[in-house]
């Protein structure tokens, strides 16, 4: 079972027994960079036409529930993500910036009126103290609040309120079960106890009725808009797509677009505060590069360069999700990394262990955002081993609304405030995953910039 230590029990594994390891009877870890695409890449070359390497079922899919973009075959996978491409692409970009930036302007605004405390005064200086804010559930407020807005046209309130909408709240309480659930299926009894964790998972139940409501409303509207769903909407009817095929679907988006994104920044303004050099770099970076805060948008970020290396660092320091993603091999075997597996094996890339493996990366355990700026120090890192968002016909399909995102938000935040940890003492990216993050607290104090 799952304790939520796994992914970092693969990488003593790659560094005992070499770049393929057996994690279970029929599973495999694997750390090298031509795995991706023997696993997850397209058929070209000499692969042309062979059959590519499907979703493991038992960890994708669940018992009675219909299936959507992530749990569904290539063929219904395919179909479904040429709807939703438009969506994700960066010319909807473009058309949804307004949306996103009110969304991350609002949460300036609302960390300006909560980082300090008014009735508590510093000792020293005998201004208003500066308040302890948790910007793990800051971040997790505007990542949600975003998506809401993009895959049902309104958001969850969590920046308007600055409190945490109990959907949210429950969607974040699930994260656990994603260890029990997988345990269990892994197990084999998934039809003898799936119904109890089902039950015990009030969270799960809670999501999928608040789910429910919110995509009436968005179908209910009568005018198009340029969110991550209206491709699903227009072929509903030729589809055949039910409300809970919809559910399913906008499900799918709002935790891989929220959840993944939400500790990313997490990971990168942890990261940061612990590196002082580096944060007086970046701070630096985008101090310089805009005369005032109205220009900094979705385009303009695009050219802050070391931010752009800070946020690789922190991809390969911090993967959002730091598990591998499982495929089974097809009838007939295939080679992956140069060895030959045999049919309906499990084969994955580890993230967190291969982006840690001291193989491939000099300083693995360091936060060095320079690697990604063509520093000498590590000309040999196996950068091509990298790939957060996977790779081939399966790769995420928010990449570019990821990327804008945290750029967006970073800049402001860095822009309007000096940050500090509470506790630098505590390690904060200790600690475990079920599949995603079970982030603890991370608490940091902002003091705004005068201008």
């Amino acid at each position: 079972m799952n304790q939520g230590k796994l992914a970092f029990d693969v990488l003593d594994l790659y560094v005992k027994y070499g770049p393929i390891v057996r994690i279970a009877p029929n599973e495999l870890a694997f750390s090298e960079a031509d795995a991706w695409k023997d696993i997850y890449g397209h058929r070209v070359g000499s692969a042309y036409g062979a059959e590519e390497m499907d979703k493991y079922h038992t960890f994708y899919r669940t018992k009675g529930e219909v299936l959507s973009i992530s749990s569904g075959d290539r063929e219904y996978h395919g179909r479904l993500r040429r709807q939703l491409a438009y969506g994700f692409s960066e010319r909807a970009l473009r058309e949804q910036e307004d949306i996103i930036g009110s969304y991350v302007s609002l949460l300036v605004r609302r960390l300006h009126e909560h980082c300090v405390e008014p009735d508590r005064k510093d000792p020293v200086t005998g201004l208003a103290a500066t308040a302890k804010l948790d910007m793990k559930k800051w971040y997790n407020w505007t990542t949600f609040d975003v998506i809401g807005d993009l895959v049902f046209g309104e958001s969850f309130g969590n920046l308007e309120r600055a409190k945490e909408d109990p959907w949210v709240e429950a969607i974040n309480g699930s994260i656990r079960f994603l260890g029990i659930i997988n345990g269990v299926k892994h197990m084999g009894l998934e039809s003898l106890f799936m119904w109890l964790v089902k039950k015990t998972n009030t969270s799960r139940a809670e999501h999928d009725r608040r789910m429910m409501d919110k995509l009436h409303r968005r179908v209910a509207l009568e005018k198009e808009r340029p969110d991550l769903i209206e491709g699903l909407l227009k072929k509903r009817e030729e589809w055949g797509l039910s409300m809970h095929h919809l559910q399913a679907n906008s499900s799918s988006v709002l935790i891989a677009g929220s959840e993944t994104t939400s500790s990313m920044l997490s990971g990168v303004t942890y990261l940061l505060l612990s590196n002082p050099e580096t944060l007086k770099k970046v701070v630096e970076e985008v101090r310089t590069s805009f005369k005032s805060e109205d220009e900094i948008t979705l385009t303009s970020v695009s050219r802050l360069t070391y931010m752009l290396a800070c946020l690789n660092e922190a991809l390969r320091s911090y993967p959002p999700v730091p598990f591998g993603m499982p495929r089974f091999v097809p009838k007939g075997g295939a080679t992956v990394s140069g060895s030959y597996i045999p049919e309906d094996t499990v084969v994955a890339v580890w993230h967190w262990a291969a982006y840690h493996n001291p193989k491939h990366w000099t300083d693995p355990f360091a936060y060095r955002p320079e690697r990604f700026l063509q520093d000498p120090k590590y000309a040999n890192d196996r950068f091509d081993v990298l790939q957060p968002f996977s790779q081939g016909p399966r790769n995420c399909i928010g990449r570019h609304l990821a990327y804008a995102e945290m750029r967006l938000v970073l800049a402001k935040i860095l822009w309007n405030f000096d940050m500090e940890l509470v506790d630098e003492k505590v390690k904060w990216t200790d600690h475990l995953s079920y599949v995603l993050w079970d982030k603890p607290p991370l608490y940091v104090r902002l003091a705004p910039v005068a201008k």
